[in-house]
């Protein structure tokens, strides 16, 4: 991100009533770079955002789309603000960028599923301002400790489904990429025994030509020899099978692939069969079956959880509850600050 100059306020100190982190994610579905100016206005790549919401010639999409008060190249942008141009070839002065609303039009503009539940709360806000004059967001239920710090509000439903429903599908594709590299691994695997395999083959391939050419020697020699020298020949074959045997008895066994812990897919699959799964439910399961399948347990606080859910902190517990009476989770006590802990019940 661009460095903001010491003669202007620090971005970090703006705060946006809706993360725009989250907010853009539920616009596009993904997380797109994005420049943030000491007055907190949000640049974004032309590209990056073209590319994500499927126009394929974004010159094309930005002429239909986006008027001209929207766009900007960087240069034009970052010298307003006295600020200075990263290095790299990722941020070149003449990088098209869009502003918020600009990103908002081609959101609109586009026709992709995914786009749809935030579309429809941008024609909800419309149309609340055009029948009452404004649009405000609720207060959300947890507000911060500090009396100076900002109000805090609660993500609109809309906003908060897009991004449920986009972090399963990238979960859901983070799982399908996991068993793609467990394969991938498995089969690197076979194919170094495989050529393991044929080195050592090679080798006896090797010692038996020895081998032959020593009988042949042998037999030119044991031609001229009598009876005796033919029943030697009879046992040097026999104690060549063998050979060949015991090397076939002594080749490694392949070996079994070990079990595989349960997944997160795994886990939201098995309560999915034990409860009926409202959104707000889903939600939560969401959020916390990665944490007990990758750490074992949660010990997360219920704001944390609220947090990244936009569901209540009352909602939450009841969210939880549910899961521990489906026997989906199970309670073990407090951590030092009074956040439960929960653990994966046995299937």
């Amino acid at each position: 991100m661009i460095e903001p100059s010491k003669h202007q306020p620090n971005p970090a100190a703006q705060r946006d009533a809706i993360d725009i982190s989250d907010f853009v994610y539920a616009a596009t579905g993904a997380r797109i770079r994005r420049l943030t100016m000491p007055d907190g206005a949000h640049w974004f790549p032309a590209a990056d955002v073209c590319k994500q919401l499927g126009h394929s010639n974004s010159r094309q999409a930005l002429s239909d789309h986006l008027p001209e008060e929207h766009r900007d190249i960087l240069e034009t942008v970052s010298g307003a603000y006295g600020l200075g141009i990263p290095a790299g070839r990722e941020w070149r002065r003449d990088l098209n960028l869009i502003d918020l609303q600009g990103l908002i039009l081609l959101v609109n503009a586009c026709t992709k599923p995914a786009c749809a539940p935030f579309k429809q709360w941008v024609a909800e806000v419309i149309e609340t301002v055009q029948r009452e004059g404004s649009y405000t967001l609720e207060e959300a239920e947890v507000q911060p400790a500090d009396p100076a710090a900002p109000i805090a509000y609660a993500m609109p439903e809309q906003v908060a489904e897009a991004i449920v429903r986009l972090e399963e599908r990238n979960l859901q594709a983070d799982e399908q990429l996991a068993v793609a590299q467990h394969e991938s691994l498995a089969l690197q695997r076979e194919t170094l025994e495989t050529q393991r395999t044929m080195v050592e083959t090679q080798r006896t391939m090797a010692e038996m030509q020895h081998t032959v050419v020593d009988m042949q020697r042998t037999i030119i020699e044991m031609q001229r020899e009598t009876l005796t020298a033919q029943q030697a020949i009879a046992q040097a074959m026999e104690r060549i099978a063998n050979r060949l045997d015991t090397l076939a008895l002594d080749r490694p066994a392949p070996t079994a692939a070990l079990s595989a812990n349960p997944t997160t897919e795994a886990v939201l699959a098995d309560w999915r069969q034990r409860l009926s799964v409202t959104a707000d439910v889903w939600a939560v399961a969401v959020v916390i079956a990665p944490v007990l399948v990758e750490e074992g347990e949660l010990r997360q606080p219920l704001e944390s959880i609220a947090a990244r859910t936009g569901l209540s902190v009352h909602r939450v517990n009841e969210c939880l509850r549910l899961l521990r009476k489906h026997s989906c989770i199970h309670s073990r006590g407090g951590t030092e600050d009074g956040a439960p802990v929960y653990v994966l019940n046995p299937s």
